[in-house]
């Protein structure tokens, strides 16, 4: 594994590994992407041994721009086309019916692909250097915290991947929003930064929202697992209002905790770890997962995350630390 800063001499060591059907982590706007040529059946299998994911959970595709949409995608309906025009690049990842050629080990042998454009100049440059579609999930095992610096995926993966592309901390710092336009009524599988009310307004429509894990859809995407971006560490999510008692009875039982905090931050003696995070959600969106990443190497018992605040602007938030922690209860009673 080599760590590169993604100058143009590590840019063309990508591309020929690419071709090769080597592995290629890279960053985009949302988190670090472990790329391979998503053509390569074979490669794209080298991507689901180093991740240990199913190999029935599909990959998105990422292109170079808009216009590739017709390579990979069967049918681009008129909607897909609007969303590409207003969204793309951008961190905005959609469901298409696929064409017969491309991989099933992309779709997870369903007839759809998940296409999207990066908002980022080192992914961008990748993409038309090589010329073709790139297979990247997330950088990291399975269900695990997703990347948001290539130290991190350094950290994760080692060995496992041939080159990582170090383009600097990731500005968005979630995943990107899904939408499903494969059927006759576009559903939002996965919130991001582009949110469901962006996306309704633009499209002049009312989504349907899907909410059940993935063993109980019709069509499988990405992070739809009920567990997800989960740290080793268990991690709890509590609200504000519970935060000091719960504390509290956790150092009453000799546990060690580190405390992601959201409003004034509650210093108790005995509490050595707390991280403070930022008030803007799209701030908070960019440092959660390095947040969850540091206290989860610190080898504790316990993390507690302090709910944030609701509203459309958090809902990928909310969404995130759902699949990352478990209910206060669970631990307590």
């Amino acid at each position: 594994m080599t760590l590169e800063i993604a100058g143009d001499a590590a840019l063309d060591r990508a591309v020929l590994l690419l071709r090769q059907g080597r592995l290629v982590a890279f960053p985009t706007e949302t988190v670090y992407g472990l790329g391979a040529d998503a053509s390569n059946a074979e490669a794209v299998g080298r991507i689901f041994a180093a991740k240990g994911r199913p190999a029935d959970h599909p990959l998105i595709v990422h292109i170079a721009d808009a216009g590739c949409l017709t390579a990979w995608a069967e049918t681009v309906p008129d909607t897909a086309w609007l969303l590409a025009g207003h969204f793309w690049p951008g961190p905005l990842a959609m469901i298409l019916k696929k064409k017969p050629q491309v991989p099933d080990a992309v779709t997870g042998g369903q007839p759809t692909v998940g296409l999207r454009v990066p908002n980022h100049p080192v992914a961008l440059s990748l993409l038309r250097k090589f010329g073709g579609g790139i297979a990247a999930p997330s950088a990291n095992r399975f269900c695990r915290i997703s990347p948001t610096t290539a130290q991190h995926v350094e950290e994760e993966l080692g060995d496992s991947v041939d080159l990582i592309l170090d383009g600097g901390p990731c500005e968005v710092g979630v995943e990107s929003t899904i939408i499903d336009l494969s059927g006759a009524q576009p559903r939002l599988l996965r919130p991001g930064r582009i949110t469901l009310q962006q996306i309704e307004a633009l499209l002049g429509v009312k989504l349907e929202i899907v909410t059940k894990s993935d063993e109980a859809l019709d069509i499988r995407a990405p992070g739809l697992l009920a567990v997800h971006y989960a740290p080793s560490t268990t991690t709890l999510l509590c609200r504000t209002e519970e935060l000091s008692t719960t504390l509290a009875e956790l150092n009453a039982q000799g546990r060690r905790v580190g405390l992601i905090t959201y409003h004034r931050p509650i210093r108790p003696l005995y509490l050595k770890h707390i991280l403070q995070m930022p008030e803007a959600a799209h701030d908070y969106a960019q440092a959660l997962y390095a947040a969850l990443r540091e206290l989860d190497n610190l080898g504790l018992d316990l993390i507690v995350v302090e709910q944030p605040p609701e509203g459309d602007a958090w809902q990928a938030v909310h969404d995130r630390l759902r699949k990352a922690t478990v209910p206060v209860r669970s631990v307590l009673g």
